[in-house]
C-alpha cells in the first residue's frame, strides 16, 4: 500500500491535472527552505525529517486583559463637591409629595397589594428591605424625647441617619440607633426599629432578616 501512496506521480496524470512535476533536487530544496522558514531554531533538517513527526512553530502574541476598576468619589470629595446638600431654596415640604405618592404605589406593587387580610409581619419584613426614600415615617420612640413624634418625608438616607423634611418645611437629620420608627400606608401601621436598619439601602435588600422580635428601647 506505500508504495502506491508515495510512488511517483506519471507524467500524462500530471499534465491532465495541470501539475508541474519536480525535480528531486528542486523539491528538497522547496521543503528545505519552507521548513528554515517555519521553524526558525532548526539547524539540522535532514536529522528533523528523520523523524515521525515534526511540529511547526507558531508565535502565538498572549492576549491580556486590563480589568478597569469603576473608581467612586471618596467621602472626602464628596463632602467637598457636595453631592448630598439639599439647598434650602429645595427644602420644601409639597415638592415631595409626588415622591411619597410614588413610593406608596411602589410599596404597593412590593406587596402585591394591600388587602385588608394581608399580614402586618409580611409589609414589614417587606418594608424592612425597601428602598425608604419618599417613605413617611413618624419617631414613635426615641431615647431622646426631641426626636418623638417627628413626622416627615425621607429625602435621603445612608448608613446610620435618615433626612426627613417636615411639613413645616424643616429639614431633620435624624438617627437610625435608639430609635423606633412608624410607617403608615392605606391604613396598614408597621413598627420598624433603627437598629435593624443600620446599613446602606442597597445591602439592606438583599439581607435576610432574623423572624424574632426586637429588644425594646
Amino acid at each position: 500500500m506505500e508504495h502506491i501512496m508515495y510512488k511517483k506521480l506519471p507524467a500524462d496524470e500530471s499534465r491532465v491535472l495541470g501539475l508541474e512535476v519536480q525535480s528531486k533536487k528542486r523539491s528538497d530544496a522547496f521543503v528545505t527552505a519552507f521548513l528554515r522558514r517555519c521553524v526558525p531554531s532548526l539547524k539540522n533538517v535532514d536529522e528533523f525529517l528523520g523523524r515521525k513527526a515534526l511540529a511547526l512553530e507558531h508565535e502565538q502574541k498572549k492576549r491580556t486583559r486590563k480589568r478597569h476598576k469603576a473608581k467612586g468619589f471618596t467621602a472626602k470629595e464628596r463632602r467637598e463637591l457636595k453631592l448630598f446638600k439639599i439647598n434650602p431654596e429645595q427644602q420644601k415640604y409639597h415638592m415631595y409629595l409626588p415622591l411619597h405618592e410614588l413610593w406608596k404605589q411602589y410599596i404597593r406593587d412590593l406587596c402585591n397589594g394591600l388587602r385588608p387580610g394581608t399580614q402586618t409581619q409580611m409589609i414589614q419584613s417587606k418594608i424592612l428591605k425597601a428602598d425608604l426614600h419618599g417613605a413617611m415615617v413618624t419617631v414613635f420612640k426615641s431615647k431622646c424625647p426631641s426626636y418623638v413624634g417627628l413626622s416627615g418625608i425621607i429625602l435621603q438616607e445612608s448608613k446610620h441617619i435618615f433626612k426627613i423634611i417636615t411639613e413645616e418645611d424643616k429639614l431633620k437629620v435624624v438617627p437610625k440607633r435608639n430609635c423606633v420608627f412608624s410607617v403608615e400606608i392605606d391604613g396598614f401601621i408597621t413598627y420598624i426599629y433603627g437598629s435593624k436598619l443600620q446599613m446602606r439601602a442597597s445591602e439592606r435588600s438583599a439581607k435576610k432578616f432574623k423572624a424574632k422580635g426586637s429588644i425594646d428601647l
